[in-house]
């Protein structure tokens, strides 16, 4: 199934309804439910020459942490002809799928399945770099400015469209912590972030001794590999954390509920010092490691005792890298700092991988030309609503809503592919005034907070206290 990319319209043509910016998994599930839909005229832009998702940890056998049903649209159209079940079926894989048994699909398997609809779908401009989003008064429209790249990334031509909506979904970038800064920047420095590791991981499997900064998913993964590719009692790897456990991720039943549009909404409702504290205690919920990966490196660790000896393999947690510096011409210092003993030490390694996790993308040099619409939190984020459309002046009749960018008022769900199809189908309800994509009012078995009263007593009637079992409801009706 493809397409051939159609070439955006000039700027004196009828603007479209939609524009969206950036083109990842969650504009790409945007794109495709709203693709069934004549009446929404939308266009998606992207910089990249084609889709690619996190192709530097596509690691052998590394699989997915949501089951596949949460694909790009299942969960709002589980009829939809770009479900992850289509795509089997038009690859003639149903039935090895069937029989394979897998409720959680490899990464890489994923990153093929999002490539086929990327190819399928008409209204996707690859090579499309965005600079500029500015509301124009005089139109009531949205002027979005563009550079087209060629094949090697060079700036091409110029253009605009106009649209009476946009949707960002930029997606993340990786973090680099400050003391690594000047190491990763470095040209030849062996220092990486985990989301380049397999370019550099047949030199990084070289290497006298190696280190891995960073206790979440991906740096276990990348832990792991290495573990499996080096001699046995030769191992020579640190494996580094801030956190003070190589924790696992909270994986019950109703711990995952927080991953529903219950939650979403909830979290949504509480006030903005309550959301803060929440998204850092919630830490365990999606940063932590699969409870399978951590069997796996402990089984790896303990085949290699076999023979009576420890492996030369460090995991300590609870440390911080206060700084780094370059040592003689081939080696890197890691200055450390043991959080709980308050005690410093230095690491001499000839290669790190950092897993230190992935950061939203600010969103101010593309909305620059906004931000005197924009509304602010205390923090000076942008304010999202409920329908994830960023709070802007009512001047501005358009709206411009936001995907994976509101962790600060949505909660943990906004980085989970498991709400991708929920809140696309959310956005395309809001932009067209109807339910083409009726969702459910409820989503989970847990209630979260008290519900609130339907009456509240005058300032005459005495007041009653009711007794705190009989206000409390087990399930909504």
């Amino acid at each position: 199934m493809s397409a051939t990319p159609h070439p955006p319209r000039p700027a004196a043509e009828a603007p479209r309804d939609l524009v969206g910016i950036g083109i990842g998994p969650f504009n790409l599930s945007l794109a495709a439910l709203a693709q069934p839909l004549a009446e929404l005229d939308a266009v998606f832009y992207e910089q990249r020459p084609g889709f690619d998702w996190h192709p530097g940890l596509l690691i052998d056998g590394t699989t997915l942490q949501v089951p596949f049903l949460a694909d790009l649209v299942t969960l709002a159209d589980p009829a939809s002809p770009w479900s992850f079940l289509n795509y089997l079926k038009a690859r003639d894989r149903l039935f090895p799928f069937y029989f394979a048994e897998r409720f959680h699909i490899q990464r890489a398997e994923y990153d093929a399945y999002c490539r086929w609809v990327a190819e399928g779908l008409p209204g996707l401009h690859f090579g499309h770099q965005v600079d500029a989003v500015r509301w124009n008064p005089e139109r009531a429209l949205f002027e979005v400015d563009f550079t087209q790249l060629d094949t090697d990334g060079e700036a091409e031509s110029l253009g605009r469209t106009y649209t009476r909506n946009i949707v960002l979904g930029v997606g993340t970038a990786p973090h680099i912590p400050e003391p690594l800064k000047p190491l990763v920047a470095a040209p030849g420095v062996p220092v990486i972030h985990a989301a380049n590791y397999l370019e550099h991981r047949e030199r990084f499997l070289t290497a006298e001794h190696i280190t891995v900064v960073g206790a979440g998913q991906s740096g276990a993964e990348v832990f792991l590999d290495l573990l499996r590719n080096r001699p046995v009692g030769q191992e020579k790897i640190h494996w580094l954390a801030r956190s003070e456990a190589f924790a696992p991720m909270e994986y019950s039943k109703l711990g995952l509920e927080h991953f529903t549009p219950d939650h979403t909404r909830y979290f949504h409702a509480l006030t903005e010092p309550v959301r803060d504290r929440l998204v850092a205690a919630q830490w365990q919920l999606h940063r932590g490691i699969d409870a399978g990966t951590i069997a796996a490196i402990h089984d790896e660790l303990y085949r290699r005792s076999l023979q009576g000896g420890w492996p030369d393999a460090v995991l300590t947690p609870a440390v911080t890298v206060r700084t780094a510096g370059r040592v003689a011409t081939t080696k890197v210092e890691l200055h450390l700092e043991h959080v709980q003993q308050g005690v410093r030490s230095r690491l001499t390694t000839d290669a790190v991988v950092l897993a230190t996790g992935y950061r939203e993308r600010p969103l101010d040099r593309v909305l620059a030309g906004l931000d005197p619409y924009l509304r602010r939190d205390s923090a000076e984020r942008p304010r999202v609503d409920d329908q994830f459309r960023l709070v802007l002046d009512p001047s501005v009749t358009g709206h411009a809503h936001v995907q994976n960018a509101e962790l600060h008022s949505h909660g943990v769900g906004a980085p989970d592919l498991g709400l991708a199809a929920w809140r696309s189908a959310t956005i395309l309800n809001s932009l067209t005034g109807k339910a083409p994509y009726p969702l459910p009012e409820r989503t989970a078995f847990t209630t979260f907070g008290l519900e609130q009263q339907a009456k509240i007593p005058s300032a005459r009637q005495e007041r009653v206290l009711t007794p705190l079992t009989d206000g409390i409801r087990n399930s909504r009706a």
